[in-house]
């Protein structure tokens, strides 16, 4: 392959991009987004309003490199001007389930009835809200609010039984770029 690349990502007014080695910091709108990437031969550059992901000489691990840092870049960036909103809803057949929101956990009581508790923790930077049997994870990044998502669609997962008859639990229903 070997050619030289150059990806270039607009910054929207309000929006600041600072690079210092492989650290990359957005800021604007009173929230600050920082990401460290391992970006190997590729240089990353602001100019005239604009980011500039480049490579002289590009074999397919730096081709690979560049989109995945542009990928990123461009959700920092989008973040900073509206949050990403994950949908979650609790199903539950069996036994009412009882969800709240303490400090940096969700916790979880009565699921299928046992009288353990289920944590499931938010990552820095979440904001959770239970609303009825609806659950919405918001975030500036990305990368947190899919974890905290995950991390509540995990926490109710069931083992050992038929999915089938028992589907107790809390799902995801919407993500920030599709519905499911």
């Amino acid at each position: 392959m070997n050619k030289d690349l150059e990806r270039v990502i607009e910054i929207p007014g309000g929006v600041s991009v600072v690079v210092n080695g492989n650290g990359i910091v957005v800021k604007g709108n009173g929230k600050e987004l920082k990401k460290d990437f391992d970006k190997g031969k590729v240089g990353i550059g602001v100019k005239d309003g604009k980011v500039v992901l480049s490579v002289k000489g590009a074999t397919r691990r730096e081709s690979k490199m560049i989109g995945t840092i542009w990928a990123h870049l461009k959700n920092m960036i989008k973040g900073i001007g509206e949050d990403f909103v994950y949908e979650l809803e609790i199903c539950n057949v069996h036994f009412p389930m009882n969800v709240k929101v303490i400090e940096d956990k969700v916790v979880i009581k009565s699921f299928l009835g046992r009288v353990k508790e289920r944590v499931a923790r938010i990552m820095a930077g979440v904001k959770v809200d239970v609303k009825g049997n609806k659950i919405e994870v918001s975030s500036g990044d990305i990368e947190a609010a899919g974890q905290t998502a995950a991390n509540l669609e995990k926490a109710t997962r069931l083992v050992g039984r038929d999915r089938r008859v028992f589907q107790d639990g809390i799902y995801i229903t919407k993500k920030p770029y599709k519905n499911i």
